[in-house]
C-alpha cells in the first residue's frame, strides 16, 4: 500500500519484520521508518483465516483467530474461539491499524495481547542488500501511550519514527506493547495504533480517516475516459490496474506522477513515468502534463560525471534517502538513461497530437529544444548520427536502456558488448520524436527547425536499416557496440522499433512473424531474449523473462503496422496471465518460461507489483487493438482497423475525447469482423472507422 512518499509492505498477517533480512516494513522517503510490526497473542502468532486488499488498495483487512491454548497437557482455550479482525491502511504518510478481539465462545476468555516494534531507519538500498561501513545514531524514547525513535544521519538529516497507542497499553517496553484482555463470551473490544513518519501521529479518528483514504484514492482513479467490457474478469482486471495507477500517483511540484513501483521504484523515474504516461494518453491528459511539467523541471544543465548529467538530458531517477543525499549512490539525481531524453520530445509531440494543447506545448519547447540539442550533442559523440551511452561514473548503470542489467547486451556468442553501446530501439524513438518534434515546430509557426528535423528523421531510418538489420535472423540488432558491430541477438528490443515507425514496412512484418514464434512467444508474452540466444535464461531480469510493458509497446508498434492478429495473441496471453496472478495484477515482469496447461506464469520473485507501467499495459493493448487515434485538429476520432481479442465481444469507452469534444462509443466482435457503434457525441467531433487496410 502507498500514499505519496509514504508506502508499507506486509505479509499476509499484516505483520512486518517477522522473518529476518525481509523486505517489508514501513517507508518514507527512501528509508524504512518501522522495520517490525508483529502481533502476538499468549507468545505466539495467531492463525491466519485470510486477508483482503480492498479494490482501490487502500485497505488490508486480516481474519484471524486462536490456535489451541494449552498449559501443559491441558487445552485450556480451543482453537477458532477468538476472531482477530485486524484493519490497516496508510493515509497522509500515517499507518493506521485497528484490531478488534471476538469472542465467540461460551466462557470468558483472559489473554495477553502484544505488538512488537521496530525501527532500523535503514536505506532502501542497504534493504535491497547494500552494506555501509558507517551508520549515524539512533534513540528512542517512550510515555505510557507512546514509543518514538529519532535517527541522526550522517547526512545532517533527523528521522523520527512515532508511534500512539489506544488505549494505553498495560505495559510498553522499548520494542512491544502489551495489553491483558478479558472478554466475557460474545463481547468485542478495539485497539488502535498510529504509525507517523516524521511528525505527530494524526489524531483523526480511525473510520473518519479511513473513509477519507478511500474519498482521496477514489478522486485519484477519476479518468476521462470510462472503460466497460462485456467481459467481467477483465474488468476487474481493468479496475486493479486504475487503483494501482492511482496509488502510484504522487503529489509533486509539478501535479501528480506516477512512481515508478514497489518497493523498490517508489520514486521519480524519467523512463517509466514517460512511458505510464504514453499508455494512458488516449484515457486522461492528465498524467502526461505531470510528467511532461516535472521531467522539464528537473532537466540537466550541466555536465556532472557521478550523476551521468549533461545539458538538456532527462532524468533517470531521484532518491531522497541517506545514502544518496551521501552520494554513496549516485542517484539522488541521477541521469544515467539513454533513452529517457528521446521519450520526453516523443511523448510532448504525441501530448499535443492527441489534445490540440499549444500553449502547454508552447512551455514546454524550451526543454524539448534542450532535450533535441542533447540528442544531437552529448548523445551522439562521434556524430554518427546514432544516440549512445557509456557510463561516466563506476557507480552507475553499466546498460542505460531499459533492459539495463549489466549483462543484458551482449553478441550471439554470449560476449558482453563493450560501449558506447547504441540500443536499437532507442534509435527508433530519436526518429518518432525528430519527425514529432518537426510537426510541433509546424504548429508553432518554425518551418526552418520543422525542415531540419524532419530530414534528420529521414537520414536517421536510413543509416539505421543499414547498419541494425541483421538478414541472417530476419530481424534487428539488439544494438551496435563500441565498434559499430551489431548485436545479431533475437530481442523484443526489435519490437519496441516497431512502436517507433522507423522501420521499413517488409521487414516489420517480418519481425512480426519472428516474435510469435515459439523461441520468442511464450504463450504468456514475447520473451526479452530468444530462447535459441547463448544467453537466454527465463528466470533472468532481462534475458528471457516476459514484461508486460515491453509487450504492450510492441502490440503499439504492430498495431502501427497492422498486424492486428499478433495484437490480439499478445493481448489474449497477458489477460490470461493476469488472471492466474495475485489480485489480478500484472507485475512488473515474470518468468519466460513456455506455456503449460492448466498453470500459469511462473513468477519472479523480486518484481515490484504494483508496478507503473505494467498497470498501464492493458490500456495501451486495448488502444492497439481499436486503433485509436484523436485528432483534435480535425476534430475527428479515428479508429484504425479495430479488433477484438476473442475473449472480448464488447468494449464501451464513455468520454474519449478529440479535443474540446467527445464520444461515447462501442465497439463489438462479431465473429471475426468488428462493428462500431456511435452513442453519443458532445461538441463538435467525428467518428470515423477504417475496416480495411
Amino acid at each position: 500500500m502507498k500514499q505519496d512518499d509514504a508506502f508499507l509492505v506486509l505479509d499476509s498477517h499484516g505483520d512486518m519484520g517477522v522473518s529476518a533480512g525481509g523486505h517489508d516494513g514501513l517507508f518514507h522517503h527512501d528509508t524504512r521508518y518501522l522495520s517490525r510490526f508483529e502481533l502476538l497473542v499468549n507468545g505466539v502468532a495467531p492463525l491466519l483465516l485470510g486477508s483482503t486488499l480492498s479494490n482501490d488498495n487502500c485497505v488490508l483487512k486480516v481474519d484471524l483467530t486462536n490456535p489451541d491454548f494449552r498449559d501443559g497437557d491441558s487445552v485450556i482455550l480451543q482453537k477458532n474461539l477468538l476472531h482477530i479482525a485486524r484493519t490497516l491502511f496508510i493515509t497522509r504518510e500515517t499507518l493506521q491499524q485497528r484490531l478488534t478481539l471476538h469472542n465467540f465462545g461460551a466462557e470468558p476468555v483472559q489473554l495477553l495481547l502484544s505488538l512488537a516494534f521496530e525501527s532500523d531507519f535503514a536505506d532502501l538500498f542497504e534493504v535491497r542488500g547494500v552494506v555501509r561501513d558507517r551508520r549515524g545514531l539512533s534513540r528512542s524514547e517512550r510515555t505510557a501511550v507512546s514509543a518514538a525513535f529519532a535517527y541522526a544521519g550522517r547526512d545532517g538529516v533527523i528521522r523520527r519514527t512515532h508511534i500512539r497507542f489506544d488505549p494505553e497499553p498495560l505495559a510498553l517496553t522499548e520494542n512491544c506493547a502489551s495489553y491483558r484482555i478479558n472478554l466475557v463470551p460474545h463481547s468485542a473490544v478495539s485497539l488502535y495504533t498510529t504509525v507517523a513518519c516524521d511528525s505527530s501521529p494524526d489524531a483523526t479518528p480511525f473510520l473518519r480517516a479511513m473513509r477519507r483514504a478511500h474519498f482521496d484514492r477514489k478522486n485519484l482513479m477519476r479518468v476521462e475516459t470510462k472503460i466497460h467490457t462485456s467481459n467481467h474478469s477483465f474488468n476487474a482486471i481493468l479496475r486493479r490496474a486504475t487503483s494501482d495507477l492511482a496509488m502510484l500517483l504522487t503529489e509533486t511540484p509539478q501535479g501528480y506522477y506516477p512512481y515508478a513501483g514497489i518497493p523498490w521504484y517508489s520514486t521519480t523515474f524519467g523512463r517509466d513515468g514517460l512511458i505510464t504516461a504514453l499508455q494512458c494518453l488516449w484515457l486522461d491528459r492528465r498524467i502526461p502534463i505531470a510528467v511532461l511539467k516535472r521531467l522539464a523541471a528537473t532537466q540537466a544543465d550541466a555536465f556532472d560525471a557521478e550523476s551521468d548529467a549533461a545539458p538538456g538530458k532527462i532524468l533517470h531517477e531521484m532518491r531522497a534517502g541517506e545514502m544518496a543525499n551521501l552520494k554513496e549512490v549516485p542517484f539522488g539525481r541521477y541521469y544515467g538513461s539513454v533513452d529517457s531524453t528521446p521519450l520526453f520530445v516523443l511523448l510532448a509531440g504525441q501530448y499535443l497530437q492527441a489534445t490540440g494543447d499549444v500553449a502547454t506545448l508552447r512551455d514546454l519547447w524550451p526543454a524539448v529544444e534542450r532535450a533535441l540539442a542533447w540528442i544531437d550533442g552529448p548523445g551522439d559523440p562521434d556524430r554518427d548520427g546514432f544516440v549512445e551511452y557509456h557510463r561516466q561514473t563506476e557507480k552507475g548503470l553499466a546498460n542505460q536502456g531499459w533492459k539495463d542489467s549489466h549483462d543484458s547486451i551482449f553478441h550471439a556468442d554470449g560476449r558482453l558488448a563493450q560501449g558506447p553501446i547504441a540500443v536499437a530501439e532507442v534509435q527508433g524513438y530519436v526518429y518518432a520524436a525528430k519527425r514529432l518534434a518537426a510537426w510541433c515546430a509546424e504548429i508553432l509557426d518554425l518551418p526552418h527547425r520543422a525542415r531540419e528535423l524532419s530530414a534528420e528523421a529521414d537520414l536517421l531510418a536510413e543509416r539505421f536499416e543499414e547498419s541494425f538489420w541483421c538478414p541472417e535472423i530476419d530481424t534487428y540488432a539488439l544494438a551496435l557496440d563500441g565498434d559499430k558491430a551489431p548485436c545479431r541477438v533475437r530481442s523484443s528490443n526489435a519490437g519496441q522499433v516497431l512502436f517507433s515507425g522507423i522501420a521499413r514496412a517488409d521487414r516489420a512484418r517480418k519481425v512480426a512473424a519472428g516474435l510469435m514464434q515459439p523461441d520468442c512467444f511464450s504463450g504468456w508474452g514475447i520473451r526479452t531474449i530468444s530462447t535459441v540466444e547463448s544467453r537466454y535464461n527465463p528466470m533472468s531480469y532481462h534475458n528471457g523473462s516476459v514484461w508486460p510493458h515491453d509487450n504492450a509497446m510492441i502490440a503499439l508498434g504492430l498495431a502501427r503496422y497492422r498486424a492486428k492478429g499478433e495484437v490480439s495473441r499478445i493481448f489474449r496471453a497477458l489477460f490470461e496471465a493476469a488472471s492466474y496472478l495475485d489480485l489480478q495484477r500484472l507485475p512488473e515482469l515474470f518468468c519466460g518460461f513456455p506455456r503449460l496447461a492448466d498453470r500459469g506464469p511462473t513468477c519472479y520473485p523480486v518484481a515490484c507489483a504494483p508496478q507503473a507501467w505494467a498497470a498501464g499495459s492493458f490500456f495501451a493493448l486495448l488502444q492497439a487493438s481499436l486503433g485509436i487515434i484523436q485528432d483534435p485538429w480535425k476534430r475527428e476520432i479515428r479508429f484504425v482497423k479495430p479488433t477484438l481479442p476473442k475473449f472480448l465481444d464488447e468494449v464501451s469507452l464513455k468520454g474519449l475525447r478529440a479535443g474540446e469534444g467527445s464520444a461515447d462509443v462501442v465497439i463489438r466482435r462479431h465473429g471475426d469482423r468488428t462493428a462500431l457503434e456511435v452513442v453519443a457525441t458532445r461538441g463538435h467531433v467525428d467518428i470515423k472507422t477504417e475496416f480495411e487496410d
